[in-house]
């Protein structure tokens, strides 16, 4: 409690316990010490609720930078999937300018903060829909449907083959946005993407774990029709 007392003091206190082994880093039971439920955070014009075990960007000024590369290589686009969509980052600011968005995430803890914050952001149901569901699954609903751009933003271990699949064999979107937490993953699935009809139109690193050789990258490809 005098922790939360200090005058840079956390918004709350938990303590996540992980019993299994393996690569999850959050465990099924999270005990509120002391504090407030949830974190509110505001980008790009879109306030956001969070939860302690849901995945979110922990360096804020940079997952702005992440947040309006990602929406302005969307622009235009009337409908986007959103794949791995974590608390809404991506979707959340384009369902407000008026896309279509269908948000994908296994975390179920994070699409519940995602529906909470389009319902805080006033973000209309038809124009954001998230589903609670590993990627591979959810996109067996989805893949039928036409899709003006996606955006990937897998785990550091990159997508399986069958997303990847979906996506760029299947689904066929005119524009993809991938966004990588480990750009060597990202490097062995580019070619597969080449070979599928799609062209580099862009790429940038975006400096997420400062003094550390960790980056973000954020590519964007195009359909070559």
């Amino acid at each position: 409690r005098a922790l939360l007392d200090s005058p840079d003091a956390p918004d709350g206190f938990f303590i996540n316990i992980n019993t299994d082994p393996g690569p999850f880093m959050v465990g099924d039971e999270t005990i509120r010490i002391a504090g407030a439920s949830h974190i509110r955070d505001c980008l790009g014009g879109i306030a956001y609720q969070i939860s302690p075990t849901a995945f979110f960007q922990t360096n804020v000024g940079a997952a702005r930078t992440l947040q309006r590369h990602v929406v302005e290589s969307m622009r235009g686009a009337a409908r986007v999937l959103d794949l791995y969509c974590g608390s809404g980052l991506f979707s959340l600011p384009l369902a407000a300018s008026g896309v279509r968005v269908t948000g994908i995430e296994e975390n179920r803890q994070a699409i519940a903060d995602a529906d909470a914050n389009a319902r805080l952001n006033r973000v209309l149901p038809s124009k954001v829909r998230f589903i609670a569901a590993r990627v591979e699954r959810g996109i067996e609903h989805v893949s039928g449907e036409r899709w003006d751009g996606a955006i990937l933003d897998p785990p550091r271990q990159g997508c399986s083959d069958a997303v990847l699949e979906a996506v760029f064999q299947d689904i066929r979107p005119p524009r993809v946005t991938y966004v990588s937490c480990d750009p060597e993953s990202l490097a062995a699935e580019l070619p597969g993407m080449i070979q599928c009809g799609y062209q580099v139109t862009g790429a940038r690193a975006v400096d997420m774990f400062p003094h550390t050789d960790h980056i973000e990258a954020v590519l964007t490809l195009a359909r070559q029709d």
